[in-house]
């Protein structure tokens, strides 16, 4: 099969279960927000040589792949969504993440005297560049999640973690970058 299928060539893609929509709608520009997102921790998990930064990375990775399943799947279709064995985005799915913040503050040092300039490492650039995508894709879906009462404000709960979390990721690398000069 090739990747080429003209099915989108008059601005139109395909929702799970192949309900056809504007590639301007709002719910293709959500997921599409954090497919962005997804990327642009790739890069930062590529370019990362601490084992801890990368698995927090890929996990947050995964978590990504189902909040854009959740996403990407009308409403109408959400039971058969998860009947077919797809996840949601949890509460528990923010608390791992909100756990990780948590250890990470004990370090008080993680926390600069003035504002933070991005920059100082390839890796902590590459997570603050990642962290403002994210905070895109949650201005995006923020929009998007007043189109009905049934949205799962778990996505924009994590969403809103996850910033926090790569920020101080940022900070980490940033220190530990300090520590080995």
């Amino acid at each position: 099969m090739s990747i080429v299928t003209k099915t989108g060539d008059k601005g139109e893609t395909s929702l799970m279960y192949g309900h056809r929509v504007s590639k301007g709608d709002p719910r293709v520009d959500a997921y599409g927000c954090v497919d962005e997102l997804t990327a642009a921790l790739g890069l930062a998990r590529s370019v990362s040589t601490d084992k801890f930064i990368s698995d927090k990375i890929l996990a947050v990775q995964k978590d990504l792949i189902v909040l854009m399943g959740e996403l990407a799947t009308a409403q109408n279709d959400r039971e058969r969504y998860v009947k077919d064995g797809f996840q949601l985005t949890t509460a528990a799915m923010v608390d791992r993440v909100t756990a990780v913040i948590v250890v990470l503050e004990k370090d008080d040092s993680l926390y600069p005297k003035d504002w933070v300039i991005p920059g100082a490492t390839l890796v902590s650039a590459a997570l603050d560049f990642a962290r403002v995508t994210c905070r895109r894709a949650e201005r995006q879906i923020a929009g998007f999640s007043t189109s009905g009462p049934e949205f799962n404000i778990e996505i924009l709960r994590y969403l809103n973690r996850l910033s926090d979390l790569l920020w101080i990721l940022a900070r980490y690398v940033e220190k530990d970058s300090r520590n080995s000069h």
